[in-house]
């Protein structure tokens, strides 16, 4: 770089402009550097001497560099901050109280746009005056900060992101630390505990909840934080008001490596859900027994009414009747059947199917039974994935084929087999009856209108034991020209439960 004119006087020219061999000292201070590093003149910002890792980072050689002003290396001669990159080299070229090596000890710091657009560059600087060969200059050390940058931008956008779904969902989400303490929660924690923020940041999540259910919270840590395991319970949220409220807590773990290192968790008033189920078990209970009731009164009185009556037509309507309050008794019952399905959520689990097909069988009505040829062939070493419903699931539709066949011998026929997979058990039900109105199919399909619906509650109590086992349901038509219903089954290698463990409709 070349110095100033050699003919300026020495009133005009720069205490930081020096000679030549104060140029030469300069540049070799600047050269020492290992990181990205300018020297600049404090009065005109010009830059006298620059390393190679600062011209590699701004994109300009050295030789250009020092044909420029500190300001212009930028595509914006503001810092991010906005202050005027003019007014920053003043602030750190001002006058202060020298360090123990007499240098003056302010230092200024600011990011700094050096290139706008993407790919884009910013960069960390931090500026101060130094003494080198006997004249003050601006030192300015610069760093890349972009991926620094870009990395904060990500998180903060994760972070409003989950911000706003935590505020967004009806559910209480919280964060705690290793030992169990609240480190970070959404609204409605608070709003449901009636605790304001403060109160809640370092609180242990035990003592959010009532003296009689706050050890089923600590026992769901423990299993969080001892074997890394997600971890559920129920207990009463004791808020700041006194009130308990029937709570549910899924909690899981943070891990950093093999370490857990604090857990997350999901909260959910049950309230309204008790309540709900409350009184629905009430109205169903109370419905189903005056249905019950009602209807033995009318079948009854309608049985009596056919012996005094000689009018075979009317017989027939009363016995229409009688049919038409069996149907609707029978429907009432499989609804009985369907809430207790859903009120145990029953898990899968190893079943010897030839034992349970038996047991479906034995339970069927004998007057159901009477006069119908039902054959059975079902392996014994079949051992399936099912709940413990699944004789009530072979129970209806053996029921059914038999019941809805107007012949003078229904024939139905159980058998199972291996599919070639040898995943997958295939056990069918086919009869020889008139076959399974399109309406009830639609069960299986969704196809089902306010106008088109299913009568009855079978197929779908039968397609829920089945598929709550992880299987599915099909129904096609029979070679006999009736109905043909394949329940597909996954086979386990395991020893299936006790048959005592299997529920049918006689329990």
């Amino acid at each position: 770089m070349a110095d100033r004119d050699a003919d300026s006087s020495a009133d005009d020219r720069s205490p930081s402009s020096g000679d030549a061999a104060a140029t030469g000292i300069l540049r070799a201070f600047v050269e020492a550097v290992p990181t990205p590093t300018l020297a600049c003149d404090p009065d005109t910002l010009a830059v006298r001497a620059a390393n190679a890792a600062a011209a590699d980072l701004v994109g300009h050689d050295r030789g250009t560099l020092t044909l420029m002003g500190l300001p212009d290396l930028g595509e914006t001669d503001a810092a991010v901050s906005g202050e005027p990159i003019a007014d920053v080299g003043g602030a750190a070229s001002a006058p202060g109280s020298p360090d123990s090596n007499g240098a003056n000890a302010g230092v200024e710091w600011f990011e700094w746009d050096l290139r706008l657009g993407d790919p884009g560059l910013r960069v960390d600087a931090a500026v101060h005056t130094a003494t080198i060969a006997g004249s003050e200059w601006l030192v300015v050390g610069l760093s890349d900060a972009t991926a620094r940058v870009a990395a904060e931008a990500e998180r903060d956008e994760e972070r409003r992101l989950v911000d706003a779904l935590a505020d967004t969902v009806p559910l209480v989400l919280f964060r705690c630390t290793e030992e169990g303490t609240l480190s970070r929660w959404n609204d409605r924690l608070a709003a449901d505990s009636g605790y304001d923020p403060t109160s809640l940041s370092g609180r242990a999540l035990t003592s959010l909840f009532d003296e009689a259910t706050r050890d089923a919270v600590s026992d769901a840590l423990s299993r969080v934080y001892r074997d890394g395991e997600a971890a559920t319970c129920e207990a009463r949220l004791l808020t700041r008001s006194g009130e308990r409220l029937p709570y549910r807590l899924s909690i899981g773990p943070m891990t950093d490596g093999d370490r857990v290192v604090g857990a997350v968790g999901v909260g959910e008033d049950l309230t309204e859900a008790s309540l709900r189920e409350e009184r629905l078990a009430v109205l169903t209970r109370v419905l189903r027994h005056n249905f019950r009731n009602d209807l033995n009164v009318v079948t009854g009185f309608t049985g009596q009414a056919i012996d005094a009556v000689d009018d075979p037509e009317l017989v027939g309507q009363l016995e229409r009747v009688v049919d038409t309050a069996e149907r609707l008794l029978r429907l009432g019952e499989t609804s009985r059947k369907v809430e207790r399905l859903l009120s145990q959520r029953p898990s899968s689990r190893p079943i010897a199917l030839a034992p349970a097909v038996d047991a479906a069988l034995e339970s069927v009505d004998p007057a159901v039974f009477d006069g119908a040829a039902v054959d059975v062939e079902v392996p014994d070493d079949l051992v399936v994935s099912a709940v413990a419903f699944l004789p009530e699931a072979v129970s209806e539709l053996v029921d059914n084929a038999i019941r809805h066949n107007d012949g003078d011998e229904p024939r139905v026929r159980v058998s199972a087999a291996e599919l070639p997979s040898e995943s997958w058990v295939s056990l069918v039900v086919a009869d020889d009856g008139p076959g399974i109105p399109p309406a009830e199919r639609a069960v299986l399909t969704g196809e089902e209108t306010p106008l088109d619906h299913a009568s009855g509650l079978g197929l779908w109590y039968v397609n829920w034991i089945v598929t709550a086992g992880g299987g599915s349901l099909d129904i096609v038509e029979s070679k006999a020209g009736g109905s043909r219903i394949e329940l597909s089954l996954r086979v386990v290698d395991a020893p299936p439960i006790d048959e005592q463990e299997l529920f049918t409709p006689g329990d």
